[in-house]
């Protein structure tokens, strides 16, 4: 009996620009340099109006004090300094490789998902932040942390757990991020270094409170990822007859599962539990308890998902479990035994009660 599944042909682009002649060449070298001179100056800036409290037991009894901003007019002007002084020296010193023209610019939905996620998690994290008592000026270094942590976490994922043995031979592609290649595993190793650096700085934040808050901005980015891999075509899952496979088309002619879908369907579960539970605590749910969830949910998804996936790890194809699978299973232990042995389900974790 003929069967008809749905074809995917998307164009993982959203819109190409050509590229553009520049009227004078570039040093790249003067590009970063700029970046580093605003937000060296940017730093220095913070802290000359912010200064901090030396004494490490005044910090930790003190309030959080709302932080004065860098004015926009000063940032202006940074960022015109860093230019002139970065780029223009450079590129007239002729130091470094040159760039004389800019371009092609490709927009993808993967790149636009993956930004957006970040931007909603900013907001949605600023409003968690706020809830705890917090000032915005927190919300706002942690992005900072976590973009970093998740986006070195999960390259490095993708380099050390799926494709070592490539890599090895080809070390300088380890910095081709815009050729794909991102494991969720290494994001979420990534998060937890991030955190535990950001908290160094901030004695007066748990690492498990910052952790259950940046739960759910993770889950709401799980699903708009998993949406970028269904439009790049990648992640897919073997080939089946059930009938609501889909051929990928930029793949081969075969219908496979939609294992991204089947994950993005997993974040979308897991975003959904723990807003309510975040609600029904009234925005302070039980220390763990999101961190604990998140893990069992998310992992134990992902390991059943794996089942319907192509495996990703060449190394790996022979084994009992994939990759995948093998790296969920210490994460949903850890995340039983938060939930089982650490959450304390009859208090919330509201800091006026704490403090009370």
């Amino acid at each position: 009996m003929n069967q008809s599944f749905f074809t995917w042909s998307g164009d993982p682009s959203i819109f190409r620009i050509d590229p553009i002649s520049l009227p004078f060449s570039v040093s790249l070298v003067g590009v970063v340099a700029a970046i580093i001179f605003y937000f060296v100056g940017y730093t220095y800036l913070q802290k000359k109006l912010n200064p901090a409290t030396t004494d490490r037991k005044k910090r930790k009894k003190e309030e959080p004090k709302p932080q004065i901003p860098v004015p926009g007019l000063q940032q202006l002007a940074l960022a015109l300094g860093s230019i002139v002084v970065g780029i223009g020296f450079f590129s007239l010193a002729g130091v470094g490789p040159m760039l004389e023209q800019f371009g092609p610019i490709t927009l993808r939905w993967y790149g636009f998902l993956f930004a957006l996620s970040f931007i909603l998690g900013y907001v949605i994290g600023s409003f968690m932040f706020k809830h705890g008592g917090y000032p915005q000026s927190y919300a706002d270094s942690l992005l900072t942390y976590l973009f970093i942590g998740t986006l070195v976490g999960a390259r490095l994922g993708e380099v050390i757990f799926y494709n070592a043995e490539y890599y090895i031979r080809n070390p300088i592609e380890i910095l081709f991020i815009w050729q794909g290649g991102l494991a969720s595993h290494g994001a979420f190793i990534g998060v937890l270094l991030a955190i535990w650096a950001y908290i160094k700085k901030r004695p007066d934040v748990t690492y498990i409170w910052v952790l259950d808050r940046m739960t759910i901005p993770f889950a709401l980015g799980g699903i708009f990822v998993r949406l970028g891999n269904f439009f790049n075509s990648e992640i897919y899952g073997l080939p089946t007859d059930v009938s609501w496979a889909v051929i990928f088309e930029r793949v081969d002619m075969l219908p496979r599962h939609p294992s991204m879908l089947y994950e993005a369907g997993v974040a979308l579960i897991l975003l959904i539990v723990l807003v309510a539970v975040y609600k029904m605590y009234k925005n302070h749910p039980p220390t763990g308890a999101l961190s604990g969830l998140f893990m069992v949910i998310l992992f134990t998804g992902r390991f059943f998902v794996e089942i319907t996936k192509v495996e990703q790890a060449d190394f790996a194809t022979e084994w009992f479990v994939g990759m995948g699978q093998l790296l969920s299973i210490p994460i949903v232990i850890v995340g039983l035994y938060i939930l089982i042995a650490k959450v304390n389900w009859k208090e919330d974790s509201n800091p006026k009660k704490v403090k009370e």
